[in-house]
């Protein structure tokens, strides 16, 4: 076990799971209307070793650092997508134009 003083340099990330009650929806089915989930704080996610609430400054942290990481993941695969089909032709210079510019036939 590593002693240390102080917080930590860095926030991890810790494993979350769907809440049982509300099935990850943070709202519960009342009689007449929806009400807010009070065993996840209405955020559809508890720990995922315990199913216990986290307290909002740790589940705001953690959402945040998911959000991050699911940002930095669509802009990973945007960038190795090679474009296929129509899109792809339409913005190739194909050299057809007047001058050897780019023609689309629009």
């Amino acid at each position: 076990m590593n002693r240390s003083h102080g917080p930590a340099f860095r926030a991890a990330q810790l494993d979350l799971a769907k809440c049982p009650a509300c099935r990850g929806r943070a709202v519960i089915k009342g009689v007449f209307h929806e009400l807010a989930c009070v065993q996840c704080n209405a955020s559809g996610w508890v720990t995922a070793e315990t199913g216990e609430t986290l307290p909002l400054e740790v589940l705001v942290t953690q959402l945040s650092i998911r959000l991050q990481a699911a940002e930095q993941q669509i802009e990973r695969l945007k960038r190795h997508v090679p474009m296929l089909g129509p899109a792809a032709q339409y913005n190739q210079n194909n050299r057809r134009g007047a001058g050897g510019t780019n023609f689309t036939g629009d």
